[in-house]
């Protein structure tokens, strides 16, 4: 056996262990797949961040704890008599194998255009012989919501329902901001909130056709906007400054200042 082999088994046998009923953890044991989706869930976006990162260290470390959530619920699942972890490595193999053709059967594959419409192909396939034929059949609730956004796009245009370039989605984008200013106008709570979902709804599908991860891009925002944040408490710090004393004029200034500390023009 493999080295990979060998640790693999060594994991298995863990969980049983860690399951077991007389001597194993009572938290373990009291974990069912709904208690344990939300961890999954946040080890799969700590994977994510340590990419981000460029931490291979903490790469390694993340992609055991994935690991581990795979294990987790390939045990909930052996006890209940439905399948175990070598029918889940199985069962990816074989997906594998049917989506590659082009590798595996020495079939013509095209270029990447085409093998990505034969990927979709053998997607729809799928869902459709699961029962799910629909376009939009089988997207995760669970996605984060602007990612969701993207994917029920892109399954969308598939079947041809899409504007027909970048520029229909950005006046589409301007027609729901119009949308959400009239509803906040009117002092409509329920119907601001509906404005402002179709808005990040139009918002999501403009990236799309710009070729930009919606949920990638508000991420690298979000972060810009901590690391400026940063700056600009240690400016106000380094002045002497409470941040809750300072006026709208002040804000500004300060926050001009850490976007030109985060271009190199100036220094903490």
């Amino acid at each position: 056996m493999s080295r990979a082999g060998e640790e693999l088994e060594a994991l298995l046998a863990l969980m049983r262990q860690l399951r077991d009923p007389e001597s194993g953890c009572p938290w373990d044991r009291a974990q069912d797949f709904a208690s344990i989706a939300p961890y999954t869930i946040e080890e799969a976006y700590e994977v994510a961040d340590a990419i981000d990162r460029a931490d291979a260290q903490a790469l390694r470390g993340e992609l055991g704890d994935l690991l581990f959530q795979v294990v987790f619920h390939a045990r909930l699942a052996e006890e209940r008599g439905w399948f175990d972890f070598a029918a889940v490595a199985h069962s990816i193999t074989e997906k594998l194998r049917r989506r590659h053709p082009h590798v595996f059967d020495r079939a013509d594959g095209g270029d990447a255009a085409e093998l990505a419409r034969a990927w979709d192909g053998h997607k729809a396939a799928e869902r459709a012989a699961a029962g799910a034929p629909g376009a939009l059949a089988q997207v995760p609730l669970a996605l984060p919501a602007l990612s969701r956004a993207a994917k029920l796009g892109r399954r969308a245009a598939r079947v041809g329902f899409d504007w027909p370039d970048a520029a229909g989605v950005r006046a589409k984008v301007d027609e729901e901001l119009g949308e959400a200013d009239a509803a906040a106008a009117a002092g409509d709570a329920a119907a601001a909130a509906a404005e402002i979902g179709d808005l990040l709804f139009a918002v999501a599908n403009w990236a799309r056709h710009l070729k930009v991860d919606p949920e990638e891009a508000l991420r690298t925002a979000s972060r810009r906007f901590e690391s400026r944040f940063a700056t600009m408490e240690r400016l106000a710090a380094k002045a002497g400054q409470s941040l809750e004393s300072l006026d709208a004029g002040a804000w500004d200034a300060l926050w001009l200042a850490a976007k030109r500390h985060e271009r190199g023009f100036t220094a903490c």
